[in-house]
């Protein structure tokens, strides 16, 4: 059905134009698509990076409630031991009530700007003058959490909280509470709609308090070349960047404690809940098909009302064209009114260029016998004007009348055989050549050349055809050089005595005629010049130029004429 339907020049076809301004009446509707498709995949987006988020905060719950109630508790801590740090043994009696009371702290003590902690709820003291959380806690008093690994082989992690304890606007020091990694393990959480690779919570400098996995794992997981803080602050916001390993990973930031503890679980760049679904691609692609639906509905409706009909019109004029056939068979019943009566025009059309045709013809073949009649009329009174003066040089008088008779015979006799080829040649306008040349040529060799001359003749004539405005000028110049040839080439007793005449293609436009004989020591006839006169008057008939080389032993001429395949204009010098 569609048969044919790029063919031709696509670009300036009826389809194409049709298709682009369907294209450009689509495009607002397809705007609108694209911008609603991509509204639907930004929400997407956004819903999985909520769900992300949701996660972490749920997976958070134990941390978030430990460490909340931690800072809430050295808050308190902080106001109240005011009143027992100056007594060591008051002041570690009250914080190791206070720790057996909550049983879920490790250490619950106050850590004086001295670096001695003599007030806790163990009975050991603590020397932190060394240690650099103390050292960068000391700088800026804030609170604050850390991690720190104890045991013989550091196989245990707890998380230290700080509070700092300020007195009249003085700081005094800090309340630490210690925080075992049992304690967040005794919460049991619900279970996660997604199991992340990796949950821990880090501090404001990155360093990792507590992890679902392992340190290590939590480590190799942290974002290369990325700060897990990088434009959230204190905002839940999803970033994505390449772990430790160079793989690709989504991490989603949550805040546990402002300012001081975060949550971040990390997740596979493709993970299902990630990526567009099956509907979110579809409708991405929902603009496209629409539009493409849409062209291939026209591509159809085009082709089958009007393309197909259209080409096969245009086949039955191409056929016209070639062999002047008109269409045996109507387009038929379903097709568009304006067709059929566009296919009825060309009928019409074609069988009233066929009549004029068929008249054209006629007239042109009757002009052809006409001219033919006339060509062959005026070569028969040329041979009957040759034959009366034959008669009149057997009557002369003196042998210089009866050698002009001659000449005069033989130019005669030249035009007559420029008719003669005119009416044999189908084509009325051109004459060829090498028929004529070789026949001029051959009638005064046979007339000029005695028997036992010893005179070898060469022709070499190229494949050109020759205006008939042109034949003669060329058989007449053509005539009078041979004859000046004839008239001085040694004939008698010598050997090497030779003519030779060629016609060649020098460009493509433009033929040569060279005319070149051999010349002996006997002294040249006196001539009236009537030749000479003749072959200039001949060339520039032609357009052409003559040249003329002599040596001692052989005289040439060169004609160079144009031979256009057009008809020429005749300059007049």
């Amino acid at each position: 059905m569609t048969s044919g339907f790029f063919t031709g020049d696509i670009v300036r076809g009826l389809a194409v134009r049709v298709l682009f301004f369907l294209s450009l009446a689509l495009l607002p509707i397809g705007l609108i698509a694209i911008a609603q498709t991509r509204e639907i995949a930004l929400q997407n987006q956004t819903n999985a990076e909520l769900g992300l988020l949701a996660i972490t905060e749920q997976a958070a719950t134990a941390e978030r409630r430990i460490l909340q109630e931690a800072f809430g508790a050295a808050e308190a801590l902080a106001s109240i031991v005011r009143l027992h740090r100056d007594k060591p043994q008051e002041c570690s009696d009250f914080f190791r009530a206070y720790r057996e009371s909550t049983e879920i702290y490790g250490v619950v003590g106050f850590i004086p700007k001295n670096g001695f902690m003599t007030c806790s709820s163990s009975a050991n003291i603590y020397d932190f003058n060394e240690d650099p959380i103390f050292k960068e806690n000391i700088k800026a008093p804030a609170r604050s959490a850390a991690s720190l690994r104890v045991g013989q082989d550091k196989d245990r992690q707890i998380t230290i909280v700080t509070f700092p304890v300020f007195e009249h606007d003085e700081f005094e020091g800090f309340i630490a509470i210690s925080i075992p990694q049992s304690t967040f393990d005794a919460i049991e959480e619900p279970p996660l709609r997604f199991t992340p690779l990796t949950f821990f919570t880090f501090n404001k400098k990155t360093e990792v308090l507590t992890s679902d996995t392992s340190t290590r794992i939590s480590l190799a997981e942290m974002p290369q070349g990325a700060d897990l803080m990088v434009g959230g602050g204190n905002k839940n916001h999803i970033f994505r960047a390449r772990n430790q390993q160079g793989i690709e990973r989504v991490y989603a930031v949550h805040p546990v404690v402002r300012d001081v503890v975060y949550a971040v679980s990390v997740w596979p760049a493709d993970a299902a809940f990630l990526t567009p679904g099956i509907a979110t691609r579809l409708s991405s692609f929902l603009p496209i098909l629409m539009w493409a639906a849409s062209l291939i509905v026209a591509f159809w409706a085009l082709n089958r009302l009007a393309l197909r009909h259209i080409r096969k019109l245009g086949r039955q004029m191409r056929r016209f064209a070639l062999n002047r056939k008109l269409p045996r068979v109507a387009l038929g019943q379903g097709v568009p009114t304006e067709l059929r009566e566009m296919e009825a025009a060309f009928v019409q059309m074609g069988e009233s260029i066929l009549h004029d045709e068929a008249q054209l013809e006629d007239s042109l073949r009757e002009k052809n016998i006409l001219l033919k009649e006339v060509h062959h009329r005026v070569k028969n009174n040329l041979q009957l004007i040759s034959s009366i003066m034959n008669m009149q040089i057997r009557q002369a008088s003196s042998e210089d009348a009866s050698r002009v008779l001659r000449r005069l015979q033989e130019r005669i006799l030249g035009l007559a055989t420029v008719h003669k080829n005119l009416y044999q040649t189908d084509n009325l306008g051109r004459v060829y050549a090498r028929d004529l040349l070789s026949e001029v040529v051959n009638q005064l060799v046979g007339v000029g050349l005695a028997p036992g001359s010893n005179v070898k003749v060469t022709q070499d004539y190229a494949d050109i055809s020759l205006d008939a405005d042109d034949a003669a000028p060329l058989t007449l110049l053509l005539s009078e050089a041979m004859t000046n040839a004839i008239k001085h080439v040694v004939q008698e007793g010598a050997s090497g005595s030779e003519i030779s005449v060629s016609l060649a293609q020098v460009g493509p436009d433009r033929a040569e005629l060279v005319i070149s004989n051999t010349v002996g020591n006997t002294p040249d006839q006196e001539g009236t010049g009537l030749g000479s006169s003749l072959i200039t008057a001949f060339a520039r008939q032609l357009n052409g130029r003559v040249n003329i080389t002599q040596t001692e032993a052989r005289y040439t001429m060169t004609i160079s004429f144009p031979v256009p395949q057009v008809a020429k204009q005749v300059y007049d010098y």
